[in-house]
């Protein structure tokens, strides 16, 4: 009974566990989930059970306030009421008012989303993102180019790691190794008694030394020998050369393995080519320049020859052999090669080239006009070798009968026979070859040669350069004819050759007969003009002009064009054809004004007076209102000491024409002869008629500011900006008025009004730096200068400005800044050229300088500081050539320039000598 009880006590062992079951919970285990224990896991203890537990343990178990709260009713207001249908209807609206809300909530979070991913994206792109634009154009590339693509290989740089395994060493070796230095310096028991070395072959006999060293010296001997070529056997002379082997040296090809093995591979496969077709030439070829350059020519020889053996019809094949051999073996080659090709032009040239001898050369080529009668090449390399002329006007009066169609053959001959001669040759020339324009182009010039050639009266002489216009049309006529039809553009250069070569006439001929060619009649003026000016461009001032000229005939009162045609001859022409040109365009055109200017300027600048004044009439009769017209003759007329003269034209011009710049001019003419009063009493006039001409307050200002009458002065100055408030000019002359009486307050306030009125304007803030600077205050000009490039980022004044306000360390850093903001102004372009001249970069500061005086030519000052850079580094050409370049663009601003050159104490003087009184006031 026992023994039941105790098997009965131990069988809940073999029982399952109660569904709630957990190992422990008695001692305060709580149970758990693992990974294993997920599908069908087991539910933990109930909220009873392990509050049983905790009692049993003596702990108070945690209650939870909210524990029993109603989940439907948070704070059991409703929790005694029953559930009805409204309850449920009220609730599915909040569910929807919920959806809703949630809905339209969703649609903007995920815009917000999408726009910071958007960002994210585009401040950090993905790899693939950055490169897809390149993956794209990997579609583009050919299988080719993809096989070309070289083999990754280590570009990191990094030296790799090497093998830094280390091996124990036997001892023997190390043994061995200290023993291989060590000499022995006792003698053994058998060399005791044998009393010496005992030599291999005999023991108990001396070696002999002495032997050893002849046949040592025998050997070396020997060998140096074999280096120097020669066969003596002392070896005591030598041939070599120190400095000859020196250089057989550097040419000496050392390959290395890869190129041995590159060579290899390419000799198995030109091997294979050959054998697989051996009537291939090229292969032929390719082995045997292999070959050469592996530097094996007996080999490279033996392949040709087997070429030419295998293909004997192939003159590449010939010729590749003839160049590997020496000069005779090449030309029994080549007397060989004409037996198979005996109709190849190149091989019978190069056997002529193998022939030092000019006779030898004469009978090869003969002997190829035999085999080769219609190669053009071999009658032109016949004739070149021909020291006569007589015996290469017959060999190509031959030639032009064995090969009628070739043009240069009949040219050629043309060019050899006389006048006479070559038009009859010409002529059959233009029979046998109806369709070359060759042939039309170079009789029109053999025309033109023949008439300049003989001396002929100016009528005769055009009359026959007359037969080349109607040569040249008669050409083009017929070129049609024979549907010959070339482009206006094709023969637009076959002009421009013929001006090369220095045929004018007949360049002219050609633009005449086919300028007008596949034009609009509504676009030819503007072509027209785009020809003569890319002629011009190309330096083919001929051709330029021959297009003007034909441009003149069909639009004769066009202004534009004769300017243009004025223009072309003053920069390439001569004074004749300058008066010419402008005589014909004020006949033409008489109401332009600037025609009879530049005439009577022309004149003028000749040095006759008179002819410029015989202009001017003529300009009245056509022009008797133009302001231009009466100012020019003033000017005329003041320059050249007529002063009564050009007061009553001035008196006359009020009267007749009553313009604005003539009272302007008449009021500047009185102020320049002293005339003061009378030149206050004009403005006076002037400023009645024309009280909006800011001018005629300017120098009513001036002049009262030089009497210092400064009231009178201010209240000019005063109506002036009241009129004309856009004026710039006003504002500054008002400022430096105030300035000048010590007003420096007032100079500020004026300027501040200024830039209120003209907001933007950069001289405004310039002159507002300046007042700063010269009353002393450096720092407030600096703000002033900042405020100012803040509102006129581009301006090149103000940044030149700062440039020269900043250090001398940091000017070339500002300078950077300048030439991004405003790189095409020429002050900044100047004030970096100045940088570079304080860095004494004198060919730098040259290149600079020319750029900016090319940028804006009218701009004096860049002039004048060019002009004192010269004068200070460059040499007196350069000097000169800056003077005549300033001279021909005649500046008229700048603010040092103007000041100079409106100064009255300056009047007349001309543009050189104000250029030196500028470049010295420059600092």
């Amino acid at each position: 009974m026992a023994a039941n009880n105790n098997q009965n006590k131990l069988a809940f062992l073999s029982m399952p566990a109660p569904a709630s079951y957990v190992a422990g919970l008695g001692r305060g285990a709580s149970g758990f989930t693992t990974r294993s224990d997920i599908g069908p896991a087991r539910e933990g203890p109930s909220a009873e059970v392990i509050a049983e537990a905790q009692a049993r343990r003596g702990e108070e178990p945690e209650i939870d306030p909210d524990q029993f709260q109603d989940p439907d009713n948070e704070y059991g207001l409703f929790a005694g009421t029953s559930y009805e249908a409204d309850d449920e209807e009220a609730d599915k609206i909040y569910d929807q008012v919920d959806q809703n809300m949630d809905a339209r909530r969703r649609a903007r979070r995920e815009a917000r989303e999408d726009e910071e991913l958007a960002k994210h994206r585009a401040e950090r792109p993905k790899i693939q993102q950055q490169f897809a634009d390149l993956k794209r154009g990997l579609s583009v590339v050919t299988d080719e180019e993809w096989e070309n693509i070289p083999e990754v290989g280590n570009l990191t740089r990094k030296k790799r790691k090497r093998d830094e395994r280390s091996f124990v060493v036997p001892d023997s070796v190390i043994i061995g190794d200290r023993s291989k230095g060590e000499y022995e310096n006792a003698l053994d028991s058998r060399q005791q008694e044998s009393g010496g070395f005992e030599t291999p072959a005999e023991s108990g006999s001396l070696t002999n030394f002495v032997e050893m060293g002849q046949a040592r010296d025998k050997i070396l001997s020997l060998k140096l020998d074999q280096v120097s070529g020669t066969s003596t056997a002392s070896g005591l002379a030598t041939s070599v050369d120190p400095k000859g082997y020196l250089t057989s040296l550097d040419s000496v090809v050392l390959k290395t393995d890869a190129e041995i093995g590159d060579i290899k591979r390419a000799r198995m496969l030109f091997d294979s080519l050959v054998k697989s077709n051996p009537k291939h030439s090229p292969g032929w070829i390719a082995a045997a320049c292999l070959e050469e350059h592996a530097g094996r020519m007996v080999a490279a020889r033996k392949i040709i020859k087997q070429g030419c053996e295998q293909c004997p019809k192939s003159e590449d094949v010939w010729l590749e052999a003839a160049r590997l051999h020496n000069n005779d073996d090449a030309k029994v080659i080549l007397a060989n090669a004409v037996q198979h090709v005996g109709q190849s032009v190149k091989v019978w040239l190069a056997a002529a080239d193998l022939e030092h001898d000019i006779k030898a050369k004469k009978r090869v080529l003969r002997k190829a006009l035999e085999h080769i009668p219609n190669s053009v090449r071999l009658w032109k390399e016949t004739v070149n070798l021909e020291s006569s002329a007589s015996d290469a006007r017959i060999l190509l009066a031959r030639a032009v009968e064995v090969i009628p169609l070739s043009v240069e053959l009949w040219l050629a001959l043309a060019r050899l026979e006389t006048p006479e001669k070559a038009k009859a040759v010409l002529n059959k020339a233009r029979k046998a070859v109806p369709t070359s324009h060759e042939i039309w182009i170079a009789a029109g010039r053999l025309l033109e040669q023949e008439t300049y050639a003989t001396e002929q009266t100016e009528d005769q002489r055009k009359a026959k350069l007359d037969v080349v216009d109607k040569t040249i049309e008669a050409g083009v006529r017929e070129l049609r004819r024979h549907q010959v039809l070339l482009t206006r553009e094709q023969w637009l250069k076959e002009a421009e050759k013929c001006e090369t070569e220095g045929s004018l006439r007949t360049c002219e001929a050609i633009i005449k007969a086919t300028v007008a060619m596949e034009v609009e009649e509504e676009d030819r003026l503007e072509t027209w003009l785009s020809d003569a000016e890319s002629a011009e461009a190309r330096n083919m001032v001929g051709t330029a002009r021959a297009i003007l000229a034909y441009a003149l005939r069909v639009f004769p009162d066009r202004k534009t064009l004769w300017r243009r045609a004025a223009d072309l001859e003053k920069a390439h022409g001569t004074k004749e054809s300058l008066n010419d040109i402008l005589e014909r365009a004020v006949h033409h055109c008489p109401q332009a004004e600037v025609l009879w200017l530049m005439w009577a300027k022309e004149k003028w600048v000749a040095g006759d007076v008179p002819a410029s004044r015989e202009v001017l009439e003529k300009a009245f009769v056509a022009n008797p209102e133009s302001e231009q017209i009466w100012l020019a003759a003033v000017k005329l007329e003041a320059e050249n000491g007529e002063l009564e003269v050009a007061r009553q034209l001035l008196v006359r011009a009020r009267s007749v024409a009553d313009t604005q710049r003539i009272w302007l001019k008449s009021a500047v003419f009185e102020r320049q002869q002293g005339q003061i009063s009378t030149a206050l009493e004009t403005l006076q006039t002037g400023l009645k008629k024309y009280p909006k001409f800011p001018k005629l307050y300017m120098v009513q200002g001036q002049i009262y500011q030089s009497q210092k009458n400064y009231p009178a002065a201010r209240a000019s100055f005063t109506a002036g900006i009241k009129a004309c408030p856009k004026n710039i000019t006003l504002w500054l002359l008002a400022s430096r008025l105030e300035e000048a009486d010590g007003k420096s307050i007032k100079a500020r306030a004026l300027l501040d009004k200024a830039r209120l009125a003209n907001p933007g304007n950069d001289q405004l803030w310039a002159e507002a730096v300046g007042v700063e600077e010269r009353s002393g205050g450096s720092s407030q000009a600096k703000t002033v200068l900042a405020r100012g490039l803040q509102e006129c980022p581009t301006s090149g004044l103000l940044w030149s400005m700062a440039i020269w306000a900043e250090p001398r360390p940091t000017r070339k850093s500002r300078s950077a800044d300048a030439l991004r903001k405003s790189a095409d102004d020429p002050l900044i372009i100047c004030t970096v050229a100045r940088l570079f001249w304080a860095e004494r970069k004198v060919e730098k500061a040259r290149q600079w300088f020319e750029r900016a005086a090319k940028m804006k030519p009218d701009l004096g000052d860049t002039w004048a500081w060019w002009w004192k850079f010269e004068k200070q580094h460059g040499t007196a050409e350069y000097q000169e050539e800056v003077m005549k370049r300033c001279i021909a663009a005649e500046p008229h601003h700048g603010a040092t320039w103007q000041s100079i050159a409106k100064d009255m104490a300056n009047v007349g003087k001309s543009t050189q000598e104000i250029l030196v009184l500028v470049a010295d006031a420059l600092h």
